[in-house]
């Protein structure tokens, strides 16, 4: 319970605010004008207050915990992209099995993500199988992916994608897993993929039969709009190949 001197001191402080308060200067500040008590009314005031209690705890689940819990999700997204080559994935071809891309060291690697019932389907398939039986003795590998992103395009399952592309077109290279290529749930390769080459307008695969050169390293070094025929960038694969 206050004392007496307390209360008057408070009620002088009350009656200091309220002229202030009503006034129309106070009125038009953004904030609230501070009272400053003199030494007496200070010393008055501290012996009033109760002693101060023991330190507040930290919740249990506070700033703490989410920060650390930041520091693994960055390191995850670090783990992710400190990928260096395109050597360093693993995918699943179109029965589902691990394939190390790894095991394509020292080739070069054209990736192509395709599609069964697309505009660009019967050429790009076809200049594909051109190309590769052109180059497949001189180290070239076609990697095809099929993705379904891009008008529904590529609506069947691996076998049916599969027999497509072997029957009709002869594709001799090997065709993976059905993959999305955009999006939160694009394959790694594909982000990976992205990260190292952006398109023109921005990096996300714009349609079907958009591709990516690959080094003999494991580098991404060039990109190629859906519209690009394989035949079209045969001197480019030639130049990594090392051949005239």
């Amino acid at each position: 319970m206050l004392c007496s001197s307390t209360k008057a001191l408070l009620l002088r402080c009350r009656n200091l605010r309220a002229p202030l308060a009503s006034s129309s200067t106070a009125s038009a500040l953004p904030f609230p004008i501070p009272f400053s008590p003199s030494v007496a009314e200070q010393t008055l005031l501290s012996s009033s207050l109760p002693p101060p209690g023991p330190p507040i705890k930290p919740p249990p689940f506070g700033c703490r915990s989410f920060v650390s819990r930041d520091r693994r999700s960055s390191r995850a997204m670090a783990s992710q992209s400190s990928k260096g080559s395109i050597y360093d994935f693993t995918v699943k071809d179109a029965r589902g099995n691990d394939v190390d891309l790894g095991s394509y060291k020292g080739k070069v690697l054209l990736i192509v993500n395709v599609a069964s019932q697309c505009g660009l389907t019967n050429s790009n398939y076809t200049e594909l199988s051109q190309v590769y039986e052109k180059y497949k003795n001189q180290g070239l590998e076609i990697l095809a992916f099929p993705c379904n992103q891009f008008g529904a395009q590529e609506p069947g399952t691996n076998e049916q994608i599969v027999e497509f592309a072997c029957t009709r077109f002869k594709a001799e290279y090997p065709i993976f897993d059905k993959v999305d290529v955009n999006g939160e749930n694009a394959d790694p390769v594909y982000k990976f993929l992205k990260s190292s080459k952006g398109g023109l307008f921005g990096d996300n695969i714009k349609w079907n039969f958009s591709k990516f050169l690959i080094d003999k390293e494991g580098n991404v070094v060039d990109r190629y709009a859906p519209t690009t025929s394989p035949l079209s960038i045969e001197k480019d694969i030639k130049k990594l190949l090392g051949v005239a």
